[in-house]
């Protein structure tokens, strides 16, 4: 058994999402404490409290959340003994994977999220932005949808699958784009919970503000392997990082082929870690062959780990 790990990134977010994990393990409420100590936010309070939720779906909170979220599942699985020969994240989620391959330290990790997201937020251009979700249209027709728009900015901006692709821009672009989608056999359509153009060129002044702040954090070397979002790609040791995790954000995240490289890998089990079950759909979608597990809550976790070790 070859085992990744996939790490979900911003609109997986939900409110209470671990809670009963939080009340039930110590060495998870440890990760939340530790992390509110690093940053001096409240990611517990962010979270499990209903008066602060609506700071959930801000790009400088989600981020942080989700992080949160998904390294403290990584303490209970460390526990556990169960590890990943792979990793990758989609967006945010490829800090994650850069973590738990010791490429940045936990310490470095955190800190670079809660800048990332607080430059997301304040230097995504002023206007209303949507991000959508198309579904059942090949690459070709969603940009066929995308090329009709007259008026207004949208491009294409995650490739989940290939039946899955997400497009971002202006509201009303968008919006028209997925009415043309529609149009052109598109099943569904799903809003996402973003608040900016992401993975488009218009985080221009984003990525450049990144790339000096990544600067100023160690890059270690990998433990493990991770697969990067700007191609889909593995990352190798004399990688330029600043370089790509600041151009990931204006480009489009090429999840498609990250899971296509892990699949050529021989990896055979796949487990999501963190909020929502997105990337083991986008997984099955691709190959139903393989084995795919989630972990979001108390009952996930346990029955992850009863099936991982029935099948060592």
């Amino acid at each position: 058994m070859k085992i990744a790990f996939l790490f979900p990134g911003q609109g997986s977010q939900a409110t209470d999402m671990g809670k009963d994990l939080y009340d039930a393990f110590p060495e998870y409420k440890k990760v939340y404490d530790e992390v509110e100590s690093l940053t001096g936010i409240d990611v517990s309070k962010i979270t499990f409290d209903e008066k602060e939720n609506e700071k959930l779906n801000q790009t400088r909170y989600t981020q942080i959340c989700i992080l949160t979220m998904s390294l403290a599942i990584l303490e209970l699985l460390k526990k556990q003994g169960i590890k990943a020969e792979e990793s990758a994240g989609l967006s945010l989620g490829e800090y994650t994977a850069l973590i738990y391959s010791k490429k940045l330290s936990f310490e470095d990790g955190v800190k670079a999220i809660a800048v990332r997201g607080k430059i997301m937020e304040e230097l995504s251009p002023k206007g209303k932005w949507k991000m959508s979700a198309i579904i059942g249209l090949d690459e070709e027709k969603v940009k066929m949808a995308c090329q009709k728009v007259e008026n207004g900015f949208v491009d294409l901006a995650n490739y989940n699958c290939k039946t899955q692709i997400v497009i971002s821009g202006e509201e009303t672009a968008v919006l028209e784009a997925c009415s043309f989608a529609k149009e052109l056999g598109a099943r569904k359509v799903i809003e996402l919970k973003t608040s900016g153009p992401f993975h488009t060129s218009l985080l221009k002044d984003a990525s450049i503000k990144l790339k000096q702040e990544l600067k100023k954090y160690k890059f270690g070397d990998f433990e493990t392997d991770v697969i990067k979002n700007i191609d889909g790609k593995k990352y190798q040791k004399d990688d330029d990082m600043p370089e790509i995790l600041s151009e990931h954000i204006v480009n489009p995240v090429r999840f498609t082929d990250t899971i296509q490289t892990m699949l050529d890998d021989g990896i055979d089990t796949f487990v999501e870690i963190g909020p929502g079950k997105s990337l083991t759909s986008f997984v099955r979608r691709t190959n139903s062959d393989v084995k795919t597990f989630t972990i979001n809550d108390k009952k996930s976790f346990e029955e992850t780990i009863q099936n991982i070790k029935s099948l060592t």
